[in-house]
């Protein structure tokens, strides 16, 4: 299998190093050609708008679309959750999300980069918490029927799935812990 990573904004590299660290071939993707080359995709953290934007202007947005909407497993940390979701509160007007898990979120939720923080989170089916690190993340403000929330902070949900697509709120790149990207190759294995 052979995972791909956004690689247009934002913290790309650290994702590709941990598919690796875990035995799997993760590659930068920018292009059409390089997204059709891989299994399944991680939308990394960064700024969401820039992302979107970026999305656009290098003819990614419809071939990523399609790829999510014929079953693609997907990751989303961070800015790739808020381009995962189903609805943005407080999204630039010409913002567009994929709307590929039925939550909706609010950008910067838990606050500025000040606010950012680092939470251990008792993940559904993980042994041992797993350490979140949470910059300027966004916050879930609903979660539809069909998504299962596997953990939360302060009663919020913070990681969740739906389907082939994985989303959470924090950098678990930052982690230096492979067990989210694990599990969603295990899930992306299966599908």
């Amino acid at each position: 299998m052979k995972v791909g990573v956004l690689a247009l904004q934002g913290a790309f590299a650290r994702h590709v190093q941990m598919l690796g660290d875990l035995g799997v071939s993760g590659t930068e993707v920018r292009t059409a050609d390089e997204l059709s080359d891989v299994d399944a995709l991680v939308l990394p953290g960064g700024e969401s708008t820039t992302m979107s934007m970026l999305l656009d202007s290098s003819g990614l947005r419809d071939e990523v679309a399609d790829r999510i909407s014929g079953g693609m497993p997907v990751l989303g940390t961070c800015a790739g959750m808020i381009l995962l979701a189903a609805h943005v509160a407080d999204g630039r007007p010409d913002q567009r999300s994929f709307a590929a898990i039925d939550i909706d979120v609010r950008r910067n939720g838990y606050g500025r980069q000040v606010d950012s923080f680092e939470s251990d989170l008792d993940v559904t089916d993980l042994d041992e918490p797993f350490h979140g690190v949470f910059i300027r993340a966004p916050v879930v403000d609903r979660v539809g029927d069909g998504v299962e929330v596997l953990a939360t902070v302060d009663g919020r949900p913070v990681l969740c799935s739906q389907g082939s697509v994985v989303v959470a709120s924090f950098h678990p790149e930052m982690a230096g812990d492979g067990r989210i990207h694990g599990r969603f190759l295990d899930m992306a294995f299966d599908a």
